[in-house]
């Protein structure tokens, strides 16, 4: 039985990503995978790494147990939306705090190298844009879903299997949004 976790990374109850959320997750009941969230909007942390990595910043007890939901999975679905080409500065302070040396890599003695300690875990990205798909990607190079896939997640040794794109989400009506969710579900229901 897979194990999936989904990580919502809007702040906002009422956006689209919650609905994302909650179609990948019935799909994904369905395919009868165990299913866990982490709706980083609820969780009570600093986003802020004051001391990089020079000193440990204690963790707080929600990111402790999201941690140890990222250790329990095997497949991770993120869903985002895209903010300035960017994620949300608070799924960016999660990762931050979350994502850490001894956790997720290690960096090798006397080394330029590091041991990816997030290998053999899967991942599918979900985000949402105010522009065309092909736009955020031939003009701007896709930088949330670069860093979240390459400099994230592949960093860590978790192999990211699928990008979805939904947008463009301002001019979309509520047809438009219930057939980009029963896309989501079969999505979910995929595994994918």
């Amino acid at each position: 039985m897979k194990k999936i976790l989904i990580i919502n990374g809007h702040p906002n109850p009422e956006s689209l990503n919650f609905g994302i959320v909650s179609a990948y997750k019935k799909g994904a009941l369905q395919s009868k995978a165990e299913v866990q969230e982490i709706t980083i909007a609820n969780l009570q942390f600093d986003p802020n790494l004051k001391f990089g990595y020079q000193k440990r910043t204690p963790q707080e007890p929600d990111l402790v147990l999201a941690w140890e939901k990222i250790i329990w999975a095997d497949h991770l679905v993120w869903v985002h939306p895209v903010w300035w080409g960017g994620l949300p500065a608070v799924t960016k302070g999660f990762i931050d705090r979350v994502f850490l040396p001894g956790f997720a890599f290690q960096y090798r003695e006397n080394s330029i190298f590091w041991d990816k300690l997030l290998k053999g875990k899967t991942a599918h990205i979900i985000t949402t844009l105010d522009q065309p798909s092909w736009y955020y990607k031939l003009v701007y190079g896709k930088p949330s879903v670069n860093m979240l896939k390459k400099t994230t997640l592949g960093f860590c040794g978790a192999k990211t299997k699928k990008v979805t794109y939904i947008g463009i989400i301002k001019t979309a009506d509520a047809t438009l949004r219930s057939k980009w969710l029963d896309k989501v579900e079969k999505l979910g229901l995929k595994l994918s």
